[in-house]
């Protein structure tokens, strides 16, 4: 029992040593993602959904779907 007592106020101590600047300070919590990053926005780097987002605009403006007819079964023809 000892020796779980003592587990926990280590681990406690620890989760405080590790969270001293922002519950002591009043620190901000940094922000770590990459689109409030101006060195990475400088430099072109953006996050996976951005990626992918301007990707699949450049595909679809490739495929011009305004040009696409659909094609009606001989059945149908009258």
């Amino acid at each position: 029992m000892e020796v779980v007592l003592l587990s926990l106020a280590l681990v406690g101590l620890a989760v405080l040593l590790l969270a001293f600047n922002i519950v002591f300070r009043k620190k901000p919590f940094p922000n770590t993602h990459i689109s409030h990053n101006k060195n990475m926005r400088k430099l072109g780097i953006v996050c996976a959904k951005t990626m992918d987002r301007t990707e699949q605009k450049k595909a679809r403006e490739e495929l011009k779907f305004k040009n696409l007819t659909i094609a009606v079964p001989e059945t149908d023809k009258k």
